[in-house]
């Protein structure tokens, strides 16, 4: 097991050597100046050349990414081009936010998906069936910002039942807290809800066709319990598979979230950002999203390990 580890610790290092050189050079490359922005609409050609030699700009591309390069391996991920703060601080300082709505996106998708798409299948072709199939296709098919605006305006405006925007961190107390990431949580999280029953559903289907499953109902055990120890760990796989698939819905899904509900977290400094062609900033965003999505695919990977011992070897 620990060999096992090991090996897919190093492999996530050749993934994150050709994310940073991707990122890097695919933002020089795209067209469009930072310096001219900082300069101005007026700005002459003369002063746009100071701001590029201020920011290192006019420096050959090469020179630049080794630069970079070897600040990142200090830990430094540059300074941002227009406030002037390290990146490292910027994204520290919207971290909180992301993490909050990630996590209890996760907790409603997951929690609820997993339930539905087992009592799915153990009602396979009923009504409860029909309606499950019925709301992941329809909540796979809408768009993220779609329903945001839909729940807001409901929820928010016509019922009042919760803010319409802006996020409480804890430290203003549990509830608030709570309150500001209810309806973000439930837009970002029926796309990858629909995404995890309609999963769950399949492979428990084809697992509670097999011999043994037959047999454990054979012996009279109970329902939830042929469900729940004999089904579902052995569907787990593709389960847990689909659940580290849909981390990469979460984070493009966060940018928009962010944005629709004027939330301070990464996805509205990535927005901001790239708008403003801040390359520090873009660059460091994107080696974290990438750093978040490579960790918990080797999660998966590990967790395989542990629910069936076979893929060790």
């Amino acid at each position: 097991m620990t060999a096992y580890i090991v090996r897919r610790l190093f492999a996530t290092l050749p993934v994150m050597a050709v994310v940073a050189v991707f990122v890097f050079f695919l933002l020089r490359l795209a067209p469009g100046d930072p310096a001219a922005i900082i300069a101005g609409d007026d700005a002459t050609a003369e002063s746009i050349a100071a701001v590029r030699a201020k920011l290192g700009l006019d420096r050959p591309i090469v020179e630049q990414f080794v630069v970079w390069l070897w600040g990142l391996l200090k830990g430094d991920m540059g300074v941002s081009i227009f406030s002037d703060l390290p990146v490292r601080r910027l994204i520290a300082q919207r971290m909180e936010p992301t993490i909050a709505l990630t996590l209890s996106t996760l907790f409603v998708a997951v929690g609820l998906a997993i339930p539905i798409g087992v009592v799915a299948a153990w009602k396979a072709r009923k009504l409860v069936d029909r309606l499950v199939m019925a709301f992941a296709v329809l909540g796979f098919a809408m768009p993220v910002f779609v329903l945001a605006y839909v729940l807001i305006y409901f929820f928010a405006v016509q019922w009042q039942l919760l803010p319409v925007q802006g996020y409480r961190p804890i430290a203003e107390g549990l509830w608030p807290f709570v309150e500001s990431l209810i309806l973000p949580s439930v837009a970002l999280g029926v796309t990858y809800m629909a995404l995890i029953a309609r999963i769950t559903r399949a492979s428990m289907l084809e697992v509670l066709q097999q011999d043994y499953i037959r047999t454990a109902n054979a012996k009279g055990l109970a329902t939830d319990r042929v469900l729940l120890l004999h089904a579902l760990k052995n569907a787990a796989v593709p389960i847990v598979t689909v659940i580290g698939i849909g981390i990469a819905l979460l984070i493009s899904g966060v940018v928009i979230t962010e944005t629709v509900f004027n939330i301070p977290g990464l996805g509205r400094l990535t927005v901001d950002a790239v708008l403003k062609r801040d390359y520090p900033i873009v660059q460091g965003l994107i080696l974290v999203f990438a750093a978040a999505k490579v960790l918990v695919n080797l999660l998966i990977d590990i967790s395989y390990a542990f629910l069936d011992p076979r893929i060790r070897y």
